[in-house]
C-alpha cells in the first residue's frame, strides 16, 4: 500500500453467559479474564479464522501465557466462522467469548449473554483504510482510491462515523489524524 490512515476505532469486549460461572463480570483486565476462563475450563468459543479479531483474542491469550492451541477442542473451541455465527454458538451453550463492541450492540440474538469485560486498554480495536500500490497491482483505480480515503478522514466523514447510531449507542470513534492536512488540499 502507498498511504494507510487510521480512521476510526471502538473495542473489545468479553461476553459471556449471565450466570458467569468464572466470575469475571465487571473485571477491566481482559488477561486476568481469560486467564480465569482457562483455570475453570469454561467453554470459550473463538473465531478460529484469522481476523483481526481472532488475532486480538490470540495475543490475549498468549499474555494470559495460556496455549489454547493445547486445549483446542476442550474447553476452547473454534467455530471458524464469522462473529454472528460465533457469537450465536457461545449464546447456544452458555459460552465466553471476544468480540468487537459494534458487533455486540448489532447482536440481536443475544439469549442470555451479557457484556462481561470491557475497559482493558489492550481491547482496543483501530480501524484504518489503505490505498493499494498501483504501481504493483495496475489495475486498482487510485484516483477513486484517494478520494474515497479523503472523504473518510474529510471533517465531514469523520463527523458522520461520530455521529452512527445503532440502538441509541455510537458504535465507532472517528480519529483520522490527517483531518487537518485533509480540510486543506
Amino acid at each position: 500500500f502507498v498511504d494507510r490512515r487510521d480512521v476510526m476505532h471502538n473495542d473489545f469486549v468479553i461476553v459471556g453467559p449471565h450466570s458467569d460461572p468464572v466470575e469475571i463480570n465487571g473485571m477491566s483486565d481482559a488477561v486476568a479474564a481469560l486467564r480465569k476462563i482457562a483455570q475453570a475450563k469454561a467453554p470459550f468459543y473463538s473465531r478460529g479464522d484469522d481476523s483481526g479479531t481472532n488475532k486480538k483474542e490470540l495475543s490475549l491469550w498468549e499474555g494470559a501465557g495460556i496455549d489454547v492451541q493445547q486445549a483446542s477442542g476442550t474447553w476452547y473451541r473454534e467455530t471458524g466462522s464469522g462473529m454472528g455465527a460465533t457469537l450465536n454458538t457461545a449464546a447456544a451453550v452458555d459460552g465466553y467469548t471476544l468480540t468487537d463492541r459494534g458487533t455486540w450492540i448489532s447482536f440481536e440474538n443475544r439469549r442470555d449473554l451479557a457484556l462481561l469485560v470491557e475497559g482493558d486498554e489492550r481491547l482496543f480495536n483501530q480501524y484504518g483504510v489503505m490505498l493499494v500500490n498501483p504501481e504493483r497491482h495496475p489495475h486498482v483505480k487510485k484516483e477513486a482510491g484517494t478520494t474515497f480515503i479523503e472523504w473518510l478522514c474529510s471533517p465531514r466523514g469523520q463527523r458522520l462515523i461520530g455521529e452512527y447510531r445503532l440502538h441509541g449507542r455510537r458504535l465507532f470513534t472517528p480519529d483520522c489524524h490527517q483531518l487537518a492536512e485533509t480540510a486543506e488540499q
